[in-house]
Formats: structure tokens, C-alpha cells, sequence
């Protein structure tokens, strides 16, 4: 490729005496005076009134450099520092200009012209209106030589392997606090999480998550509650509770605190959540789970930052911040009255739906990787997928088959369950065919249903067969395991439709029937 360098004429840097402008560095010459760098041509934008001095570099580059052909470019500025007119006018030159990057390579010199024509040249650059690298020469320590040093900087920062994961990082942290261990490539999930993380630094008030289970409530609440720390100056504690598992007194005293005596067994006071919350973050998950008295000194301590905790007859104060989570559609909670309207009126300002993993299968292989680098951290030793046994986990995890009820809990489970089984820390094809199946089996699949099917197919088999199949074929087992031959088991099955038929070879039938799933009837009669 050709290499075609553009830059300004150094009024001041390039000028020189005609006895003693081979002693002086002079920018413009010295970068053709480099021996590791051949210049095709030299672009040189200047101005007509410029000219002697261009003539007297064109001479000397000739000399120093006879395969460089210099193209004068001019362009004509009423003041070379005003910043608007001259991106202007350099923004048209490259707009204009015939760049033919498969068989050139552009070099924008910014050791000339103004600063302000420097800064130009870098941004155009930058932008890609000029596709090339950015060339930057000086005078040598030694000022007897002439040509100087000089280096090009490319603008692809990725190619700076440290500035450009610094750069990324920064990056993270500035936009996706939130996103610290949760790998997404889903674009709504991403903007739902950037919304979060603005309502999370700009407000106090309360929070609500809705999602499945295992969709991410908890982790979530969690970065919000770091993000308030790191953003906010939030000082208090992250208090987390399940509200499904609170109940009666239990309820009230966990969440609430109580005096000494208020019941039977209260033998000490207890400060309570909301309390322990003080000048921090309160989850509540689960909220809908909470009963009815709960929920109305619930909604007196957000309103009113003050409850009674059981047994006293003082008013405590806590200044907490609320998030909620939920996998129950409080709507028709409210409707059915087992919701208080006014609670959720008061926790329903932010209200957020998190999707399912199933909502997400560009997020299966990132999250894939992030459980098994979970492990990694835990276990002290590393695991890895076989190509093979990958292909074929992903290729299950995104279809239609993989339910993920639980979300990332069954995710994070069965990498865990994978790796375990993984000798000398590799999965292979047979560990995630048996982890597939249980997958399966736990969702409700065909092979704890039809229990004996699994006397004559493999997991694997059985993955191939359709539930209908299953169910059906599972019945028809069972009568051959049950009859005295084969003609027994197959008058029992047809006596119906032979009836109908003019051939009454029910046998005949039967035994076809089976050859479809590769079984004959003395495998069934031995093993039944």
C-alpha cells in the first residue's frame, strides 16, 4: 500500500534560512528524512500567500526524498485560530477528498499548523472523516540532527490492550453499576437496568421488582443498595427478609421489633428489621405474602418513618429506603382484597418487570460462562466445557424444551451439579446429556411421569420421544408386562377397534407397534 501523509505547512516550524536550513529540524522535511518510512505522497495544506516557502520544501523533500510527490492543498482562512471556521473548513476537505484506504494508508501529521488546526485534524481523525493514523514528529536531544524522531498513533484503542480494558472498565462503572455480574446482551434488559440505575441514584422513594423467581430480585436489590453507598454516600446496612416465610407474632416481631414480655417466649427486646434498616436499605421480598396487619404498620412507617414496635407504647424512628420484589401480580391482589390498595399505591411509583432467563437466550452462554467462573472462584480449581458438550448444552438451553422455572437458579444449579461431575475439571457430552434429562425431570418431565419407560430407554432416548409417545407407549407396557403372551396383550389393547377391522391380527400389530421403538415382546415379558 501506498502511504500518503497529510499535514499543514509549518509556517513558523518549516521556515528557514536558505545556508543554514539543513542544521535546523523542520517537521515537514524530517518526516521524509525518516530511513524506516517511505512517504508516497505528501498532502501539504497551506496558503497561497505561503508559496515561496512551499517551493523551498518541495525542493528540499525532492532532494532528501525523491519518491515522495508533494500535492499542494489550499485553502484559504481569515483567522487560523477560530476553532469553528477551521473545523469547517478541514471537515470539507475530507468530505471532498478521494481517500482510497484499500490501497493507501493516511497519515494526519499534527506536529503543524496552529493548535487549534491540530485539534481539527485529531478529531476528524478520531471520527474516521479521515480514515488514517495520527503521525507526530520532534527534534532529536541531539540538535546537530536534523531529521528528528517521530511516531504514529493509532486511534483504535483497542490495540492498547491496558489503556483499552482501563477504558472499558471506567466504562462499567460509570454506566452499569447495576450490570456488575449480571451478563446481558438483551437490549430491553439493558435499557430497564440503565432506567434503575437512574431512578435508584436520583430517588428515595420505593422500589418495586416484579419477576419470577430466580429472575434476579434479590441480586438486584443488592447493586441498587451498593450503587447508594457509592453514589449517594447510603451509610446503612442492606436488610434483607422473606416475607412467605413470616407469619403471625413472628411476623410482626421480625419485622418490627418488640419489648420484653409483649408474648409468650419474648424474653429480651428485639430491635426489628425496619430499625436495624436505619440509614440503610430494606428489601422486602415477597411482599404480597405479608398479612394485613403487617401491611398497615408497614404503610405508617414509609409514610411516616415511625412505628410502634409490639408491647411499647413509644414510637421509633428509622429512615430507611424501600425496595420491594414480588412474583405475584399485586393488581390482582388488590382486587381480590388480599392487598391493601393504599400499600400498594405507595410502593407502585418505580415498578419494574424483570424478565425470565427463557425471555432471554442471547443470555444463556454469558451467564453460562459467569456461573461456571462462579464456581471456579469457590471450588479453587478450574472447569471447562468440551466444544462438543457446549454446543450441545447451549443448543438445549435456548430451545423450547428448557423451561428455567426457577431462572438463574436452575442455571447456576446445573453448572454447579455439571461441574462437580466434571473429572480433571472437563465437562463432557455424557455429563450434560444427564444433566439434560434432569433438567427435565425436574420441570415435570416425561421420565418422572412414565417411570417405566425408564427400564428399557436412556435419558438420552428418551429426550428423542415425543410426551404423547411416552405417555402412550408407557401404557402400552404395562399391558404386555401384565399378559400372558403377546396375542393376550394385543386383544386387550385393539378389542375395541378389531371389531372394525377385517384382519383381526392383533399380534401382528402389536409386535409392528413396538419395532418402532426398537422393543419386542420377549424384552418385556423377561423384564416384567
Amino acid at each position: 500500500m501506498k502511504t500518503v501523509v497529510i499535514g499543514f505547512v509549518g509556517t513558523m516550524l518549516d521556515r528557514a534560512t536558505h545556508d543554514s536550513r539543513w542544521e535546523k529540524w523542520r517537521p515537514t522535511v524530517a518526516l521524509c528524512q525518516q530511513d524506516d518510512l517511505l512517504i508516497d505522497r505528501f498532502e501539504l495544506i497551506c496558503e497561497r500567500r505561503y508559496n515561496k516557502l512551499v517551493e523551498v520544501i518541495e525542493a528540499d523533500i525532492a532532494l532528501v526524498s525523491p519518491e515522495t510527490k508533494v500535492v499542494r492543498r489550499y485553502i484559504s482562512m481569515r483567522n487560523p485560530w477560530d476553532f469553528q471556521e477551521m473545523y469547517g473548513l478541514l471537515h470539507d476537505f475530507a468530505r471532498d477528498y478521494p481517500f482510497d484506504p484499500e490501497n493507501e494508508e493516511y497519515l494526519v501529521h499534527i506536529t503543524t499548523g496552529t493548535h487549534v488546526a491540530q485539534i481539527c485534524m485529531f478529531l476528524l481523525a478520531e471520527a474516521r472523516h479521515i480514515p488514517g493514523r495520527l503521525v507526530q514528529t520532534g527534534p532529536a536531544r541531539n540538535r546537530r540532527d536534523a531529521k528528528g524522531t517521530y511516531s504514529i498513533i493509532d486511534l483504535d484503542l483497542t490495540r492498547y490492550d491496558q489503556l483499552a480494558s482501563r477504558m472499558e472498565q471506567v466504562l462499567r462503572d460509570d454506566l452499569t453499576f447495576l450490570k456488575a455480574g449480571i451478563e446481558t446482551c438483551n437490549a430491553e434488559y439493558n435499557a430497564l437496568i440503565e432506567q434503575i440505575e437512574k431512578v435508584a441514584i436520583k430517588s428515595r422513594e420505593p422500589i418495586l421488582l416484579m419477576g419470577a423467581t430466580g429472575a434476579g430480585k434479590s441480586f438486584l436489590a443488592r447493586r441498587v443498595h451498593e450503587l447508594k453507598c457509592h453514589k449517594m454516600g447510603l451509610a446503612g446496612r442492606f436488610i434483607e427478609v422473606n416475607c412467605a416465610t413470616l407469619h403471625g407474632t413472628n411476623a410482626l416481631a421480625t419485622l418490627f421489633g418488640h419489648r420484653k414480655g409483649a408474648y409468650t417466649g419474648a424474653t429480651q427486646d428485639r430491635k426489628g428489621l425496619l430499625l436495624e434498616a436505619d440509614g440503610g436499605l430494606l428489601f422486602l421480598d415477597e411482599i404480597g405474602d405479608l398479612g394485613p396487619d403487617e401491611q398497615a404498620m408497614l404503610l405508617k412507617a414509609i409514610e411516616e418513618k415511625r412505628f410502634y414496635p409490639m408491647g411499647s407504647d413509644r414510637e421509633v424512628e428509622s429512615d430507611f429506603q424501600l425496595i420491594c420484589g414480588t412474583n405475584r401480580d399485586l393488581h390482582d391482589d388488590v382486587r381480590k382484597g388480599s392487598f391493601r390498595d393504599d400499600l400498594f399505591a405507595r410502593i407502585n411509583l418505580w415498578t419494574f418487570s424483570l424478565p425470565g432467563l427463557k425471555e432471554r437466550p442471547e443470555d444463556i452462554e454469558p451467564n453460562l460462562q459467569f456461573e461456571l467462573d462462579r464456581h471456579t472462584a469457590k471450588a479453587k480449581y478450574r472447569v471447562r466445557f468440551s466444544k462438543e458438550a457446549r454446543d450441545r448444552y447451549l443448543r438445549f438451553a435456548r430451545s423450547a424444551d428448557a423451561l428455567w422455572k426457577a431462572n438463574f437458579r436452575d442455571l447456576g444449579s446445573s453448572v454447579t451439579r455439571m461441574a462437580t461431575l466434571a473429572d480433571a475439571g472437563r465437562i463432557t457430552t455424557e455429563i450434560v446429556d444427564e444433566e439434560i434429562q434432569r433438567l427435565k425431570c425436574s420441570w415435570g418431565g416425561t421420565a418422572i411421569n412414565e417411570p417405566e419407560l425408564q427400564n428399557y430407554f436412556s435419558d438420552e432416548e428418551l429426550a428423542r420421544i415425543d410426551l404423547f409417545d411416552c405417555m402412550q407407549l408407557a401404557q402400552v407396557i404395562k399391558v404386555c408386562a401384565s399378559s400372558k403372551s403377546l396375542a393376550d396383550a394385543g386383544r386387550r389393547l385393539f378389542h375395541v377397534s378389531r371389531e372394525r377391522r377385517q384382519s383381526s391380527n392383533d399380534s401382528d400389530r402389536l409386535r409392528k407397534y413396538l419395532q418402532k421403538f426398537g422393543l419386542d415382546w420377549s424384552t418385556i415379558a423377561t423384564r416384567g
